[in-house]
């Protein structure tokens, strides 16, 4: 059986992370459309909901993993007001983005963004007094290592929120989640991105991915103090916040 290392958007064979990068490269002028189009805006009050769990730690440098067009860095700029945030990401196609943003909104002082690997972080250890993830941890090559970096680079006392999609297990919400997930996020992304794989990878990877109990446990595997999930509507997608 699958898992979440070996889900991979291409037949070819190139590493997952390599993939990954290519596939972010290839959709990363339509990915803010697509993300906020394909959720019916929804993940934008997931996102906030992230960023409130940090307002009683008072972050003030923070990093933001897989960080991507940098929106999710962005809102927790306005919403945290910290002093500084450094987004790290492996498409330069989606930092490139990122960077446009940074640029026209003038927040090059606060918002600093560098192509670097989630498993292999070029900062030292207890850098930052929280770390943020939104959608990306199921992308990682090896998840464990992944969040162990993350750990490794967090305060003591710091925290990791982490946004990912799972799976719903009520009915309906299960059978339509499946229904769109499986049949029409595909066909959305084929109509308005040339890289169809991206939308039919994104059920695929969310499908073997370890949400929930499973999730908290491995975050506890790696070094987490304390771990809890909060499911969020009907558990499409699920807030992660790891202590360390």
């Amino acid at each position: 059986m699958a898992t979440s290392e070996t889900v991979k958007p291409y037949t070819d064979d190139a590493g997952k992370k390599q993939q990954v990068a290519d596939m972010f490269d290839n959709i990363s002028g339509t990915y803010d459309f697509l993300n906020h189009f394909l959720s019916l805006g929804i993940d934008i009050i997931w996102r906030k909901n992230a960023i409130r769990t940090l307002k009683p730690l008072h972050p003030q440098y923070l990093l933001d993993v897989a960080t991507g067009t940098g929106d999710f860095a962005l809102e927790a700029l306005r919403m945290l007001h910290p002093q500084k945030i450094v987004g790290v990401d492996i498409s330069q196609g989606m930092l490139d983005v990122a960077q446009e943003k940074i640029a026209k909104k003038g927040l090059g002082d606060q918002f600093e963004v560098a192509l670097g690997d989630s498993e292999n972080l070029p900062f030292e250890n207890n850098t930052f007094d929280a770390v943020t993830v939104a959608f990306g941890v199921r992308n990682f090559e090896n998840l464990e290592k992944g969040l162990s970096d993350i750990c490794r680079v967090l305060k003591p006392g710091g925290k990791a929120v982490i946004l990912e999609f799972s799976k719903p297990r009520a009915f309906p919400v299960k059978q339509l989640y499946h229904f769109y997930f499986n049949q029409v996020t595909p066909r959305i992304g084929k109509l308005f991105s040339k890289d169809h794989r991206a939308y039919s990878y994104l059920p695929e990877s969310v499908a073997q991915f370890p949400d929930g109990q499973q999730f908290t446990e491995i975050l506890h595997r790696v070094g987490f103090t304390h771990a809890e999930s909060r499911p969020q509507t009907f558990g499409i997608c699920t807030l992660y916040i790891g202590t360390k």
